[in-house]
């Protein structure tokens, strides 16, 4: 029989209640709760999977070490490591890719500095407003998910066009001076962006007097969809030349300690809508893939960057490659911090049929999909929740 609380709770008013404060969930953490409100609580059913579900094996996702990309020899055996990671696990992590260890670093700092900031300050970039390129916010689809994730999201979305410095956060000039706050954006999204080469540009700190810098880097992410094209037998520009190294949504995600981590994720499972995701994560971890139906943790290597594919690049691979349910775990410890960069194509795809690519389909191994318009695909996914059918199971064969 159901408690007179559970039958008088009305869910869309706490919902509203938590989305009008513009704080977020460190919002609750810093007011001092001690119980998980009742919008993050995970189903009954949810957790008792959990218990059948958790991995107590040592395996571990696969990490690449790139420093030899440039040797030919060395070079088979990456393609052979991607061919192998891309198809049995979805994930892999890649080591010594070029990037300079400072400039991760720093791109973690200025989120964390952010992010905790004044409340006030950053409730004036708290938005839901979809045609905002910069907005803070919790949860982009808490109206219509089963349960809330305990995290908070600074997103950028500059798909064709160079970061605006003055839509980037302010706590940047505010705690670091104006030089950061202008190569702020810029550095999240010349890092993750596909058009770039061999080039970044380095953060001006109080370090180094606000002098910026150079810094030479291979290979590049077109590096990186040329090694997934060579593990699937095709030419190395394949990829690219199709528009699959375009069109990159920069996501930045933040997780305060939990008091109760058993009963709420920090990301409920899901797999990745688009072709390919970049995830850099500090030291905390709680990312959890899944694996042989158990959860396996996918532990922070320092410097590395996490690369899973998507349900784009599972059609496009024709279930060559796999895309996997993933997620994040809570706990009482943090900040977890993320920054997830979301390849999905380039803007001109959105009106062309898109389906396995036709060097991989024969007749002993037919289409798995059907062709379908991603304006389309985009359009079911951005009208559901995480926890929704995604929108590639419509188009199965």
């Amino acid at each position: 029989m159901a408690t007179e609380a559970s039958v008088n709770y009305d869910r869309t008013k706490e919902l509203k209640q938590f989305d009008d404060t513009k704080t977020g969930v460190k919002g609750l953490v810093d007011s001092g709760i001690l119980n998980v409100p009742k919008i993050f609580i995970r189903p009954a059913e949810d957790l008792a999977a959990d218990e059948l579900n958790s991995s107590q094996k040592t395996i571990e996702v696969p990490v690449i070490d790139l420093s030899n990309i440039g040797d030919s020899i060395w070079r088979k055996e990456i393609v052979n490591e991607v061919k192998i990671a891309s198809g049995e696990w979805g994930f892999f992590q890649v080591i010594n890719h070029g990037i300079p260890l400072s400039v991760l670093d720093e791109m973690i700092e200025g989120l964390r500095l952010f992010n905790e900031q004044d409340l006030e300050l950053k409730k004036e970039m708290y938005s839901r407003d979809s045609a905002k390129k910069v907005k803070f916010h919790s949860n982009f689809d808490l109206y219509t998910s089963k349960t809330a994730d305990w995290r908070d999201t600074l997103q950028l979305t500059f798909l064709d066009s160079d970061p605006d410095p003055s839509q980037m956060p302010p706590v940047c000039s505010i705690i670091l001076g104006q030089e950061f706050a202008s190569q702020f954006g810029q550095k999240l999204y010349e890092i993750y962006r596909a058009e770039t080469l061999y080039r970044i540009e380095s953060c001006a700190t109080k370090e180094n007097g606000g002098n910026l810098s150079s810094v030479e880097f291979n290979p590049s992410l077109e590096a990186l969809f040329e090694l997934l094209s060579e593990a699937l037998g095709l030419q190395p520009d394949h990829l690219n030349s199709i528009g699959c190294s375009k069109g990159c949504s920069t996501v930045t995600h933040y997780y305060p300690p939990c008091p109760q981590p058993e009963l709420t994720l920090g990301v409920r499972k899901h797999a990745d809508a688009g072709i390919l995701t970049v995830l850099l994560q500090n030291h905390m971890g709680g990312l959890q893939v899944l694996h042989d139906s158990q959860w396996f943790d996918v532990h922070p290597t320092r410097g590395g960057l996490v690369i899973n594919v998507g349900d784009l690049l599972q059609v496009l691979s024709n279930n060559k490659f796999k895309s996997v349910k993933h997620r994040a775990i809570s706990s009482q410890v943090g900040p977890r911090i993320s920054v997830a960069c979301f390849f999905s194509g380039h803007a001109s795809l959105l009106d062309k049929p898109f389906g396995p690519i036709k060097k991989l389909i024969s007749e002993a191994n037919p289409p798995r999909y059907e062709e379908f318009l991603l304006k389309e695909y985009f359009a079911k996914f951005f009208a559901s929740s995480l926890d929704s059918k995604p929108p590639i199971d419509y188009y199965k064969l």
